[in-house]
């Protein structure tokens, strides 16, 4: 077998073994103080940036859908949340990897993580306006109620659009900030790994 072949079988792999892990933390969800009980925190973007910076940001994406594709199995919300959770993640790792690839030091990794937390925290507006939400006044709560809960927590909070600009775009900036940072400090060690540089001494 030869050098790319394997190098191409020990990639696939990569990814593989990065999307499973991404699905693992993906049910492992983390409840926030002081913010409404359904919006959880959990780290399952974190293999799929450390994926989109060692190998492509395709890569990532790829682990973004196939963490949403396991956790299918374990829907509350007919595929929707799994769909909007893709939309936001493929986003953030995507031009994280992107910008990266084009500068690949701390300050592009720097500049890309921004970028892409950036990118994902203003997708997640018109997703969750237009696809999380209308479905989970459906399946959960009337829409009263959960702006309720909103409003519990902030008074200004009136109407979804405050919701989402004041709590939930914010959370998802934090989110990809907590992802990113973890990686700057575990990336290096592990991305000969996750390379397979090793291949080319054996």
């Amino acid at each position: 077998m030869n050098h790319k072949r394997t190098q191409k079988l020990y990639t696939i792999a990569v990814v593989a073994v990065m999307s499973a892990l991404s699905a693992v933390l993906m049910y492992i969800q983390i409840g926030i103080p002081f913010v409404p009980s359904f919006l959880k925190f959990d780290f399952s973007e974190l293999p799929a940036l450390m994926t989109a910076f060692a190998i492509s940001p395709w890569a990532g994406i790829i682990v973004s859908l196939a963490k949403n594709v396991l956790h299918l199995f374990a829907t509350a919300t007919m595929g929707v949340g799994e769909l909007s959770n893709f939309l936001m993640s493929a986003s953030f790792v995507f031009f994280a990897g992107l910008i990266y690839h084009k500068m690949k030091s701390r300050k592009g990794a720097l500049i890309g993580s921004a970028v892409g937390t950036l990118v994902s925290a203003l997708v997640s507006f018109p997703v969750n306006y237009f696809i999380t939400y209308p479905v989970f006044f459906v399946i959960f709560a009337p829409k009263e109620i959960i702006l309720d809960a909103y409003h519990m927590l902030i008074p200004a909070i009136d109407s979804l659009p405050k919701a989402l600009l004041i709590v939930n775009m914010p959370l998802t900036a934090v989110k990809g900030i907590a992802c990113a940072a973890i990686t700057f400090l575990i990336y290096k060690p592990l991305s000969p790994i996750l390379k397979g540089k090793w291949l080319k001494k054996s």
